[in-house]
């Protein structure tokens, strides 16, 4: 029971791990469920799709936008690490425990309930047995019959509980899988967001040296304002000055 409860714990919080989103783990349901469909697109390639399309929308021209590029394409990158991920999760780690919990375990509980069933049928003869003072109405052959039933449910659920038992060697080979799978997982992710961190250091070396690489003057030119000439009053102030001096000789 205990081993029942520890699996279905471990796959219902593995799964949630690998799809936080309920809506994200609901779709994956379904699509798993449909051996023809895609695989589930990951929450970090939707923001990758959308720095690229943003980038590419702002022209090569723009530093900014060639970054965005750039951690777009990583993102996709990461993307597909992810759903590699979850793949090696679902087949080393997630498999064999749906496997031990809809076969092993059921067959142990399925015999561990007809032993029950057979115990209470056996003790029900027996004791019917036992009551009768002068004879018994259960005949000697079916009490027999009934005991060996109990004892080969017995067996059959014991051996079964004492192979689950014995099968700690392929869980443990199972966690491991799973830790084997995060390191791959996380150490492909740092390569990624290095290989990022470091085309983009150059990048921000080059802008350093020649801030001015990605303007275009003709662009600019157009967007500055033309300065026009001023007016000037000497004309009319000198004009106006000749007609008071000769107003005043007359």
């Amino acid at each position: 029971d205990v081993t029942g409860h520890t699996v279905d714990d471990l796959v219902n919080k593995t799964i949630e791990y690998l799809q936080p989103n309920p809506v994200s783990r609901a779709m994956s349901k379904v699509r798993g469920q449909n051996k023809g469909g895609t695989k589930p697109q990951q929450p970090v390639g939707f923001l990758g799709e959308v720095m690229l399309k943003n980038g590419r929308e702002l022209g090569e021209d723009s530093t900014f936008a060639t970054a965005m590029v750039e951690i777009g394409e990583s993102l996709r990158q990461l993307s597909e690490v992810k759903g590699a991920f979850d793949l090696n999760v679902r087949q080393n780690f997630l498999d064999p425990l749906d496997h031990l919990k809809n076969k092993d375990l059921k067959e142990i509980n399925h015999h561990r309930k007809k032993l029950q069933g057979r115990r209470l049928d056996f003790d029900y003869k027996k004791k019917t047995q036992a009551k009768a003072a002068g004879g018994s109405t259960i005949p000697e052959e079916e009490i027999q019959f009934a005991e060996e039933k109990f004892h080969e449910s017995q067996e059959l659920a014991e051996n079964g509980m004492r192979n689950l038992l014995e099968s700690d060697v392929e869980q443990v080979l199972q966690l491991q899988a799973l830790a084997e799978a995060q390191l791959e997982y996380h150490k492909q992710s740092a390569r990624s967001w290095k290989a990022f961190c470091q085309h983009s250091m150059k990048g921000l070396r080059r802008q350093a040296v020649d801030p001015n690489q990605n303007a275009n003057p003709e662009v600019l030119s157009t967007l500055t304002p033309r300065r026009e000439t001023p007016v000037t009053e000497t004309t009319p102030t000198r004009t106006r000055q000749r007609w008071i001096t000769t107003h005043q000789h007359l």
